[in-house]
């Protein structure tokens, strides 16, 4: 690998990892109801699991409260229990036709809860971004023993990957501060 296809490869799996991120961090539940919350969840559907947004249609008609209607009346028991089984801590009301989540004020210790464990997988971001650089380093070295790379043009791949592994941990960390800051004043 020369020096712009390592330098792609990292930037590229980078922004994934921060995408990842950000999409774990949706689902983090804040004072008031978002689609993120159970956007998802996984649905058994016809033998195998579907994400709840694929079936069902999702919208938050009032601020504490989340409506999922879905495309199929027939799996509204099925979103039921799999709204249950999910670790999102809401209990569904159906009508028959709509499934209704109401999301209650949050308390202190669930609020410090939720940081831990927002904190935990802004941890594992950024462990993920460390391990591209891990990765992409290798490729240099490699590059280098393999006299495909001049050492000039090693050192400087590397501290490429260096600023690319700061900027995307920040990104990172801009991310959690926020959805912190979201948590803790809602």
């Amino acid at each position: 690998m020369d020096q712009d296809e390592i330098l792609m490869d990292a930037e590229e799996r980078m922004e994934k990892a921060v995408r990842n991120v950000q999409g774990q961090l949706q689902g983090l539940r804040t004072g008031r109801a978002t689609p993120g919350l159970v956007d998802a969840i996984r649905v058994e559907y016809y033998g195998s699991p579907t994400p709840l947004k694929q079936i069902a249609t999702i919208s938050c008609p009032e601020p504490q409260q989340i409506m999922i209607r879905p495309f199929d009346q027939g799996t509204l028991n099925d979103i039921a229990k799999a709204i249950q089984s999910s670790d999102v801590g809401l209990a569904p009301n159906s009508d028959g036709r709509v499934i209704r989540l109401n999301i209650p004020p949050l308390s202190t210790e669930r609020r410090k809860q939720l940081v831990s464990r927002l904190k935990d997988l802004a941890e594992d971001g950024r462990v993920a971004v460390r391990n591209i650089r891990r990765d992409a380093n290798k490729h240099t070295d490699t590059a280098l023993k393999d006299k495909a790379m001049s050492e000039d043009l090693h050192d400087e791949t590397k501290e490429s990957v260096q600023e690319l592994t700061k900027q995307y941990e920040g990104q990172i960390n801009a991310l959690a501060d926020a959805k912190e800051k979201d948590i803790m004043e809602s």
